[in-house]
């Protein structure tokens, strides 16, 4: 049917219907409803719709094991949300604290950034408090244990408050569904400094071969780029989350 046939039926134009933001093509990147937070690796923006980490959407996270780098990818956008656009960073509980020094060599402002050590039901409950809070720029959170119905909820949260959010999974659950519209499988590079990402999906369907991107940063900041958690407490700069101020 062609544009003028569909419109006297009163049925929308296939060129409408591409422009929207959930519906896309199967051999190119979907339309994104707002532009990307840039993670600060050229090649990854250039694989993601709007050029960036996406707001009001999660993305799902899935390292192989612990400590290849995840939170350095991280980092540049996290550094953007608290210094550049004065919005707060929120992290839910994380494995282990994150560590002052490092974030701060990494850009990230400490005094926008929040901490809660809340676990199982108490961590999801934390990260909808933060999703229904003004001001929250993005959310890391670590749920291993999240169910089906808690992804969608947090979804749903994500895509009223146009949050970027990073959501840390095992990495057993790439066999499982997931209403996250970008998911990513990370494991180690073939050489000291490198992360390799699996686009497991994404909206303009996944990526064939895994990308690979090179963390390093220029001395003097190398050395602390790479280790952004640790047991060193930070409680002088980063603030604990509780309830009240999450709400």
């Amino acid at each position: 049917m062609s544009a003028g046939a569909a419109a006297a039926a009163g049925q929308p134009d296939l060129a409408d219907v591409l422009a929207r933001s959930d519906v896309w093509r199967g051999d190119t990147l979907a339309q994104a409803p707002l532009p990307g937070v840039p993670s600060g690796f050229g090649e990854l923006d250039a694989e993601l719709p709007g050029a960036g980490w996406p707001r009001g959407g999660l993305v799902e996270l899935l390292p192989e094991r612990r400590g290849i780098g995840e939170m350095a990818l991280l980092m540049p956008a996290l550094a953007r949300i608290s210094s550049a656009e004065l919005a707060w960073v929120v992290c839910v509980a994380p494995p282990l604290p994150p560590y002052a020094p490092a974030w701060a060599a990494a850009g990230v402002s400490l005094s926008r950034l929040l901490v809660t050590r809340a676990a199982g039901g108490d961590a999801a409950w934390a990260c909808a408090r933060a999703l229904e809070a003004d001001g929250v720029g993005a959310l890391v959170a670590w749920l291993p244990a999240a169910d089906a119905s808690t992804l969608r909820r947090l979804q749903l949260l994500a895509e009223k408050s146009r949050t970027l959010i990073f959501l840390f999974r095992p990495a057993a659950a790439v066999r499982e569904s997931s209403p996250a519209p970008l998911r990513i499988a990370l494991a180690a590079g073939r050489t000291a400094g490198r992360l390799s990402l699996n686009l497991l999906k994404r909206r303009g369907g996944a990526r064939a071969a895994p990308l690979e991107l090179d963390l390093a940063r220029p001395a003097p900041l190398s050395s602390a780029f790479h280790v952004v958690a640790g047991a060193a407490p930070s409680a002088a700069a980063a603030r604990s989350l509780s309830p009240a101020a999450a709400a």
